[in-house]
């Protein structure tokens, strides 16, 4: 059986290494948006300081599809 939460927090872990180096003073995030059917809507990572952070980029790049489902 494959663990449809690890896969997804790997994805996140992935997108959050697209910031390494460049996010001080903020850690670096990475964030998946999936919808209750399963498919991912959204994604993003933590800009360099004083730009969004990951949950922010991925909630924008899913849109209305974000909503009722689960943000990694």
């Amino acid at each position: 059986m494959v663990d449809v939460d690890a896969l997804h927090m790997a994805r996140a872990l992935a997108h959050a290494e697209r910031g390494r180096g460049r996010t001080a003073p903020n850690p670096m995030v990475g964030a998946v948006v999936v919808t209750r059917d399963g498919v991912v809507v959204g994604t993003g990572h933590t800009a360099p300081a004083g730009g969004p952070h990951a949950e922010v980029r991925a909630l924008a790049a899913a849109g209305d599809h974000a909503r009722g489902g689960t943000l990694y």
